[in-house]
C-alpha cells in the first residue's frame, strides 16, 4: 500500500471544452474539499456523503462565489486511486480552474506529478503495472486500432496471460528448490517432462508476443509506409492524393522533392504514417544526394514500401528499382509495386507489364493513376491487408510497450537456457538459476518486482491528471 499521506490534485481535462474536471485524491480530500465547497443543501454534511455521491453546490472562498460546480465523492478503496477521492466539475474558465486549484492547495493539498493518480493506483493494488502503463496509451490514441490494443491491455488480457505463467513457473521452481534442499538423498519433486512441456509452453506464448511487437508499435504509432520510385513517377501526386491535400509540391522537374515529407491518415481504424522521398536516381546534385540517402534510411525504417514506377517508362526501369530493392532492404519488407500513370498508358505497356512483373511473397502488383484516382481504393484496402488488418481485429493480444518487448526476450533467452539444461542433465541449481531469471522478468512486466527507477521513467511520461 502506498505510504505517501499527502492529497493531490490537478485538472484531468484538457482545455477547449466549457466543463472541466479537478481531481482530487488522499486521506484529505473530503476534508479539503468541505473547507471550499457549500452544499445548495445546507444540511447536507459533505463528510458523511457516501461513495459515488454527486452533489451541487458553489465552489466559495472569504464570501465569494467562484463557481456552482459539481462535486463527485468517491470512497476508499472504491476509487481509481484506491483513496478517499473527489472530482470537481466546473466551468472551463482558465481562471476558475486556477483559482479551484489555488483554493484546494492553500487548504493543504499539493499539485500531482505526471501519473501521480495511475501510479497511487498501482501502489494501492488497484491495476498491475502494465495495465498502468496502458492507460498512458488509451489517452495517446489516434486510430481505432490503437485504442483497441491500449483498452485491451488496460482491462487485463495481457497481465492475465503473464500471470499464469508465472505462476506455472513458480510452481516448478519451488519444487526444484526443494530437491536442492534434499541434495544429498537423490529425490526428485520436478517432473522432468512436464517441466519441459511448461518451459514450451510458455516459449511459444512469449515467442508469439515478442512477434506481436512490431505490428503493435507501428500501430501505436502509425504504421510506417514509404512511397519510393524514380523521378517523376508521381510518388508526390501520390502522397496528395491518399491525404486528399496539396501537401507535397508537385513538378515535371526530377528533383523536386529533396527531403522526406510525413503526414499521417486512418484507413479502417489504423493509421498510415506515409513518407514521400526523394526519387531513385544516380545525380551530382550534393542536396539531392542527402535527399536520396535519407530515402534510403526511410525505406530501412518502414513496414511497407510503395514502389511507384511510370508504366510509360516499361519494364525495365521498375525491374532495375525492385532488383535493387529486393536486394538491399530484405528484412520483412512488404511492396506493393504501383505502376502509376495508367489512364495515360501511350504505348500499351500494361499487359507486357502485367505478364512480367511477378511479384514475390509479401509483395503486391497494381495499377492506378494518382492523377485521376484510379485504384486508389484497392490501394487502401491492400494497405489495410499488409498492415495485418485480420490480426488486429481478432481478440488476440498484441503488444506495444517496448519495456514489455525487452523484458519478453529476457524471459525467451532464459528459458532456452532451461530447456537446454534440462536435455542435457545440467545440475539443477543451474536451472534454477535460469527459471528465477525468467519468473523475475515476468514479474517486472506485471510489477510484482520493481524499482523506484522504473516506476519514475514510466510515469514521468504520463499526462497530469492521470
Amino acid at each position: 500500500m502506498l505510504k505517501d499521506k499527502t492529497t493531490i490534485c490537478a485538472p484531468a481535462t484538457s482545455g477547449g471544452g466549457a466543463i472541466a474536471v479537478i481531481r482530487i485524491s488522499g486521506p484529505q480530500s473530503i476534508g479539503i474539499c468541505e473547507r471550499i465547497f457549500v452544499p445548495a443543501d445546507r444540511k447536507l454534511d459533505l463528510k458523511k456523503q457516501k461513495g459515488f455521491t454527486i452533489v451541487l453546490g458553489d465552489i466559495q472562498w472569504e464570501n465569494e462565489i467562484i463557481d456552482e460546480v459539481l462535486l463527485s465523492v468517491f470512497r476508499a478503496p472504491h476509487s481509481f486511486t484506491g483513496e478517499d477521492s473527489a472530482e470537481i466539475s466546473c466551468h472551463a474558465s482558465p481562471y476558475i480552474q486556477q483559482k479551484i486549484m489555488e483554493l484546494l492547495i492553500r487548504n493543504g493539498a499539493v499539485a500531482a506529478k505526471p501519473g501521480e493518480f495511475t501510479q497511487r493506483a498501482f501502489l494501492n493494488g488497484k491495476m498491475d503495472l502494465s495495465r498502468a502503463e496502458a492507460v498512458a496509451d488509451v489517452v495517446a490514441s489516434e486510430s481505432r486500432m490503437a485504442h483497441r490494443i491500449a483498452i485491451n491491455q488496460m482491462k487485463g488480457s495481457f497481465s492475465d496471460e503473464i500471470s499464469t505463467l508465472r505462476a506455472d513457473l513458480l510452481h516448478f521452481a519451488s519444487l526444484i528448490e526443494l530437491e536442492l534442499d534434499f541434495g544429498e538423498e537423490d529425490v526428485e519433486f520436478a517432473d522432468r517432462k512436464s517441466l519441459l512441456e511448461i518451459v514450451d509452453r510458455v516459449l511459444d506464448v512469449s515467442g508469439s508476443l515478442t512477434s506481436s511487437f512490431s505490428l503493435g508499435n507501428a500501430v501505436k504509432n502509425g504504421i510506417p509506409v514509404v512511397i519510393a520510385g524514380n523521378p517523376n513517377t508521381g510518388k508526390s501526386t501520390l502522397l496528395n492524393r491518399l491525404l486528399m491535400e496539396e501537401r507535397a509540391i508537385v513538378s515535371e522537374i526530377p528533383g523536386t522533392t529533396r527531403d522526406a515529407i510525413e503526414d499521417t491518415m486512418i484507413i479502417e481504424g489504423i493509421q498510415f504514417r506515409f513518407i514521400d522521398t526523394a526519387g531513385l536516381r544516380d545525380t551530382t546534385d550534393i542536396i539531392e544526394n542527402l535527399g536520396i540517402k535519407r530515402t534510403h534510411e526511410k525505406i530501412i525504417s518502414a513496414s511497407v514500401i510503395l514502389l511507384v514506377a511510370d508504366i510509360n517508362e516499361g519494364i525495365e526501369p521498375v525491374s532495375i528499382l525492385l532488383k535493387n530493392i529486393r536486394e538491399q532492404f530484405t528484412d520483412d519488407k512488404k511492396i506493393a509495386i504501383l505502376i502509376n500513370k495508367s489512364d495515360n498508358d501511350l504505348y500499351g505497356n500494361r499487359p507486357v507489364m502485367q505478364q512480367n512483373i511477378i511479384p514475390e511473397p509479401d509483395e503486391s502488383l497494381l495499377f492506378i493513376s494518382a492523377k485521376t484516382g484510379e485504384g486508389i481504393d484497392e490501394l487502401k484496402m491492400l494497405l489495410t491487408k499488409l498492415a495485418d488488418a485480420g490480426r488486429l481485429n481478432t481478440e488476440s493480444v498484441i503488444i506495444s510497450n517496448t519495456r514489455h518487448f525487452e523484458a519478453l526476450l529476457q524471459v525467451t533467452e532464459s528459458l532456452q537456457r532451461v530447456r537446454h539444461g534440462l536435455e542435457n542433465n545440467l545440475q539443477e541449481d543451474l536451472i534454477a538459476i535460469d527459471i528465477r531469471h525468467a519468473i523475475h522478468y515476468l514479474g517486472e512486466i506485471t510489477g510484482e518486482i520493481t524499482t523506484d527507477e522504473i516506476l519514475q521513467n514510466i510515469f514521468r511520461n504520463f499526462c497530469i491528471g492521470k
